[in-house]
């Protein structure tokens, strides 16, 4: 009786090894695929944009834009950020800028911060604007409230503009407004 009961013994210590292993290939194998699907996700996901934000309250914020083109290399977009109190102080000065609203023209039309040019921010696409021809211009862009302005300068810097910087939105302005 004891020999069997050995056996039977033996033979459930096998059965328990088999069924660890099992387990142990099964938790491998999804631990593989996860890590091959991770990986997959976060490649192509790097390949379309990530976006770095360098600066703070104290001081004018510049906003980097990477991703890859088509080929595997590097694109970079970078615009700048400050403040309405900031822009309206260089705005008293005169110099050599432009100031683009990228407001709908109905907008626009409304009131918009003197010497502005308008440019949708629905018709900045691929397409550098014709009233922007100087890529090394610098360009102060403007909206109603800010989202569109961040928008625009992000798709300008895209295209190779090389000083744009966005002050957010005429709701902020406290200045003279031209209709």
């Amino acid at each position: 009786m004891e020999v069997g009961m050995k056996v039977d013994a033996t033979e459930e210590d096998r059965m328990k090894k088999r069924t660890k292993l099992l387990i142990a290939g099964i938790v491998v194998g999804v631990i593989v695929v996860s890590g091959v699907a991770v990986t997959q996700f976060i490649s192509v996901n790097q390949m379309v944009t990530a976006i770095s934000i360098i600066g703070g309250a104290d001081g004018p914020t510049s906003i980097f834009l990477a991703g890859k083109l088509a080929g595997g290399e590097k694109q970079v977009a970078e615009y700048t950020s400050i403040t309405m109190d900031e822009a309206k102080e260089i705005f008293q000065e005169s110099g050599n800028y432009l100031i683009v609203d990228v407001r709908r023209a109905d907008e626009f039309a409304e009131g918009h911060i003197p010497g502005a040019i308008n440019i949708a921010n629905e018709d900045i696409a691929s397409a550098e604007p014709a009233e922007l021809p100087d890529k090394d211009q610098v360009i102060y862009v403007y909206c109603r409230s800010g989202n569109r302005s961040k928008q625009a300068s992000a798709k300008l810097a895209a295209m190779g503009y090389t000083n744009i910087v966005e002050f957010g939105g005429i709701l902020d302005w406290t200045g003279e407004v031209e209709k």
